[in-house]
């Protein structure tokens, strides 16, 4: 990784006046839904005391994203993104409105905050296309690798530090993280506002199931974005092992609820240092090569996690799975916005989202299986081994892939 002679220095992306607005109103809007995650979380389980509703959070919130995945995408082509993206906040700002309001009155029931993040869900769903559809359109293609490890920075740093903001508002008063979710997500809907409008090759052809299913059609044409999404969905299937941190802290490691939160910021942290030399000194040279053997490296420091009995080293092994996932997530992402025409971005990016989310939901599933059947160590270090073989495999279907040389000369 060595510096790019075309970037004057690592925050000259920001020269962008719509990628500043857009990289802000992103870190803002992120901060707010953590503190909701946090809070929903432990709203449901004070109502029911059961783990199992805790699973539901997750799913109803996903579910819109895989049922809409046809309708997301093609909205994100067809219309102004920056204007979808103000009025998936604006909804996003009621539902927060609504669990203040649920939460204000005393709810005793759980249905209607389930109702609620349904609700949210939706709007994430079209959100999510459009923001990352409209990130190639603010920045010159030769600087989106800057721009995306920017924004990947941006996500690790609400990630990190925005559940224990919201922990401690809960802390103080349940209604508490509902109310600022509201007001930061009106912040970010007012940055958003302030985006120059954007050139945008929206879709001509009148809505059809042709033009609702051509991302699919282009994903599997287009080996390169195949490869991408598909090694990136069974790397995190197989070496997933956040559901068991649990298991690991109190069973294997001994070290509590405080040892539990370092061991779930491990990966935060790793990832977040790595996106900002990854800002600082974007990959120039042999980025298919880089992006398998990071995979790689997510998969053997799974086995180190896996197999490790002291806390120290745990924690490490955490921080680098977290920082060799980024520099692949990093590759994968700006190869899949180079490699994908403007005016199929948005449907594409739904496809690739629908999958991140599937890999990340079905790879706690596998792993919570996994280790009820052979035990928590063995289903983690096997974890890492498939993970590391699917690095291999890949590699070998994939040799498009592997020869990508230059991020910023891929399209």
């Amino acid at each position: 990784m060595t510096a790019d002679p075309s970037a004057a220095e690592s925050g000259s992306i920001f020269r962008h006046r719509g990628f500043a607005y857009y990289w802000t109103a992103r870190l803002i809007a992120t901060f707010a839904v953590q503190f909701i995650s946090v809070a929903v979380g432990w709203q449901v389980y004070d109502l029911t005391r059961d783990p199992f509703d805790l699973g539901l959070v997750g799913l109803v919130q996903f579910l819109p994203s895989l049922l809409l995945v046809l309708v997301t995408g093609a909205a994100a082509d067809r219309y102004n993104r920056r204007r979808i993206m103000a009025i998936c906040i604006a909804a996003e700002i009621l539902c927060a409105l609504a669990l203040l309001a649920l939460t204000l009155g005393g709810e005793h029931q759980v249905w209607p905050i389930f109702l609620v993040l349904a609700g949210l869900g939706i709007a994430r769903a079209f959100l999510g296309p459009a923001v990352q559809s409209l990130l190639p359109n603010l920045v010159p293609a030769a600087e989106l690798s800057t721009a995306i490890a920017w924004n990947s920075s941006s996500w690790q740093i609400a990630t990190i530090s925005g559940p224990v903001m919201g922990g401690l508002l809960y802390g103080l008063a349940p209604e508490a993280p509902y109310a600022l979710a509201a007001v930061l997500m009106a912040a970010s809907i007012g940055l958003v506002t302030l985006i120059p409008k954007p050139a945008q090759k929206t879709v001509p052809e009148p809505a059809s199931w042709e033009s609702l299913g051509a991302g699919f059609r282009y994903i599997w044409g287009e080996k390169v974005v195949l490869g991408a999404i598909s090694l990136d969905l069974f790397a995190v299937l197989l070496g997933g092992a956040t559901a068991l941190l649990p298991a690991y802290a109190r069973d294997i490691l001994e070290v509590g609820p405080w040892g539990l939160g370092l061991l779930r910021a491990g990966p935060g942290i790793g990832a977040l240092v790595v996106a900002i030399w990854l800002a600082r000194r974007p990959i120039q040279d042999q980025a298919g090569l880089i992006m398998f053997a990071c995979v790689a490296g997510f998969g053997a420091f799974t086995c180190v996690f896996g197999a490790s009995t002291l806390p120290w080293l745990s924690i490490v092994a955490l921080a680098l799975m977290g920082a060799f996932d980024m520099v692949s997530v990093y590759i994968r992402e700006t190869l899949i916005q180079l490699w994908t025409p403007d005016s199929l971005r948005g449907r594409v990016n739904a496809v690739n989202m629908v999958f991140v989310g599937a890999s990340n939901e079905l790879g706690e599933f596998r792993s919570g299986i996994s280790a009820s059947l052979i035990g928590v160590v063995p289903a983690v270090v096997v974890g890492g081994l498939g993970t590391m073989a699917v690095a291999g495999l890949w590699s070998t279907w994939f040799p498009q892939l592997r020869r990508i040389r230059h991020l910023n000369h891929a399209a």
